[in-house]
């Protein structure tokens, strides 16, 4: 071995805080760092694969991940034959996270004393550092296929502050990595322990893996193979047990946690593929990260070819795990190919719909656990209805809502379950959008709706007005939003004494003063049957843009237009009634400016200027 140049290096400061998290923190199951390890080594060799493609000659002997023990050494050896790094990449992949959010993420898991583990790995694929748990000191022997044997690197850290790297001789392409365990790690030196670990984890990896065993017989070493080796994708879904679908799904995410569901598919026909599409049980933490990456693994003809290709599934199925297997794309293909071919703009379309099929069987069959989904991805499956109109139906009968007869702020209402429970005379979807829960429940838009036990949905997260856009109708029946006006409550209301109010000389005059004092504020000014509790309320005209939406449009930057309300008068409150019998002008006008402010407040949750609004009403007080 010819040491030619050895550098001391800091780790970056989240490794360290990440390295001492898992160091010094409890773990309830240790024997996942040999998961990741084997886990790392199969991608390595997958990627040797992918790369053969173009260069043959690097792939030069049989692909496999050995193990081996030295008792007396107190070493676990995993060594593999895939493409091995460069000095460069072993910097950057052993050395840095260069992920985003990882401070946040990291600031976040130390508030959290349970079940760290199940957070911490996988999330930056750091799977490689979990080697601390059971190690005092860790080497990495690697060298980059095609590479001189001189250009071996040698990586070596106790896993504190800093880790040492040095040229070395390597004759092989690949990595291996030897632990110096613990002295209370005893079991992962027997042979038997770490036969079960890789039954458990990895019996399904494509690459075989073998461990190191003694021949009492013939007095040498023996290499025995000891997982199946056979890609768990390709085997008659029969075949498979639901513990081994798990394991993979566990193999393929990092994910601690199991899958709530899946959708294992041979299809056979113009594009012959496989599919394994899998529902994780929690959300990525940054599943609104812009760089989140997600997307299925891509293999060809069973050659892995890329990770995370996003060009199979729709935004707004970014939470969809798993992998695709394609007989119909040619095997040097490029994410910029991928993106043009027809041929994957077909199984995007298949996947899709397989993808919401499969959620649908998961909200028919089991009530639970697709709350559970929702609860988790509900947000992001809002997206649908804007990105997707071809399924628009598919994901409408997915979302789950909340309403006035729901007592609860939890969304577990269909839009068919809306539809069964609609009220004689009924043909609207009716809804509200609002900042919040208790701000739709407690709008004066619903008193005509509760007095006449009509359903209404009640929408509160940020994307719901942007979804309703694109929601038009269900089943026939086309969504309505309370907060705009619509001449069809008209059926609602049997008594309808406004059209002779409207035309007493009073109730004219009245409402003429209104429309002096308010002037351009408003759009128009008219009485109302729709309200039982409130003196007043404001309207958005039917075609024009809601609160709501002008909210959206202000938090993102943009501007709006003046918003001119429907401003409409409940003659039968009393407030109104004693406001209609004052003589002063002035203080009839404060009163009016009152009234519209209460309105706008209500819709709005604001107003441009509130201290204006305080002062008047103080003023009036006073004077009562």
């Amino acid at each position: 071995m010819n040491i030619i140049k050895k550098e001391t290096y800091s780790f970056q400061s989240e490794v360290k805080e990440l390295l001492h998290l898992m160091i010094h923190s409890l773990y309830s199951n240790k024997e996942i760092f040999l998961r990741e390890l084997i886990s790392n080594a199969s991608d390595a060799i997958d990627k040797l694969r992918f790369e053969s493609i173009s260069s043959p000659e690097l792939f030069n002997e049989t692909p496999k991940i050995q193990i081996s023990i030295n008792k007396s050494q107190r070493t676990l050896i995993i060594n593999d034959n895939g493409i091995g790094m460069t000095r460069k990449d072993i910097i950057e992949n052993l050395g840095t996270i260069a992920k985003s959010g990882t401070k946040t993420f990291l600031k976040s898991l130390k508030s959290k004393k349970n079940n760290i583990e199940n957070e911490l790995i996988g999330q930056f694929g750091v799977g490689f550092y979990s080697s601390f748990i059971v190690s005092d000191k860790v080497l990495v022997r690697t060298k980059f296929a095609g590479n001189k044997s001189n250009d071996g690197i040698l990586w070596e850290s106790s896993g504190e502050g800093e880790y040492n790297i040095e040229n070395i001789t390597k004759k092989t392409q690949g990595t291996e990595i030897t632990l110096f365990l613990k002295q209370e790690e005893d079991e992962f030196l027997e042979t038997w322990k770490i036969k079960n670990i890789v039954n458990k984890y990895s019996d399904h990896i494509t690459v075989p893996v073998e461990i190191q065993i003694y021949d009492e017989k013939n007095k040498t070493y023996l290499w025995e193979q000891i997982n199946k080796a056979q890609a768990l994708w390709t085997k008659n879904k029969s075949a498979i047990s639901k513990k081994e679908y798990q394991e993979f799904y566990k193999y393929l995410t990092h994910d601690q946690n199991n899958p709530i569901t899946w959708s294992h598919n041979h299809v056979e026909g113009n594009h012959e593929y496989i599919s394994l599409l899998y529902i994780p049980e929690k959300a990525a933490w940054d599943i609104w990260n812009r760089e989140n990456k997600h997307g299925l693994k891509l293999y060809v003809k069973r050659v892995y070819i890329m990770d995370n290709s996003q060009e199979f599934l729709p935004n707004y199925l970014r939470f969809i795990r798993g992998i695709i297997d394609s007989n119909s794309l040619p095997l040097n293909i490029s994410r910029e190919i991928l993106q043009n071919n027809s041929i994957t703009q077909n199984l995007k379309k298949a996947l899709t719909k397989r993808s919401l099929k499969m959620l649908d069987k998961l909200s028919k069959n089991d009530h639970e656990k697709y709350q559970s989904f929702w609860k988790e991805f509900g947000l992001v499956l809002k997206e649908g209805p804007a990105e997707d109109s071809e399924n628009l139906n598919l994901i409408a009968n997915l979302l789950r809502f909340t309403s006035t007869k729901n007592n609860s702020s939890e969304q577990k209402i269909s839009l068919k379950q809306y539809i069964s429970n609609m009220i004689e005379k009924q043909e609207k979807i009716y809804y509200i959008t609002a900042d919040s829960y208790i701000s739709a429940k407690n709008s004066p838009h619903l008193e005509l709706f509760n007095k006449k036990n009509i359903d209404v949905l009640l929408l509160s997260d940020r994307i719901d007005e942007w979804m309703m856009n694109y929601l038009v109708e269900f089943e026939g029946r086309k969504f309505q939003s309370i907060s705009k006006e619509d001449t069809s409550l008209n059926k609602f209301i049997k008594d309808k004494p406004i059209e002779k109010e409207e035309t007493s000389k009073e109730t004219v005059n009245f409402l003429n003063k209104v429309k002096t004092v308010l002037g351009d504020k408003v759009k128009s000014v008219r009485l109302t049957n729709r309200l039982t509790d409130t003196p007043c309320i404001v309207l958005s005209d039917s075609n024009e843009m809601s609160t709501q939406m002008a909210k959206l449009f202000t938090a993102a930057g943009q501007s709006v237009p003046e918003l001119k309300y429907i401003f409409e008068i409940n003659l039968k409150h009393e407030l109104i009634k004693k406001i209609c019998k004052i003589s002063d002008s002035k203080i009839f006008e404060e009163w009016i400016k009152l009234l519209l402010d209460q309105s706008l407040l209500a819709e709005k949750g604001n107003l441009d200027n509130p201290h204006e609004f305080i002062s008047r009403m103080n003023k009036l007080f006073i004077k009562l």
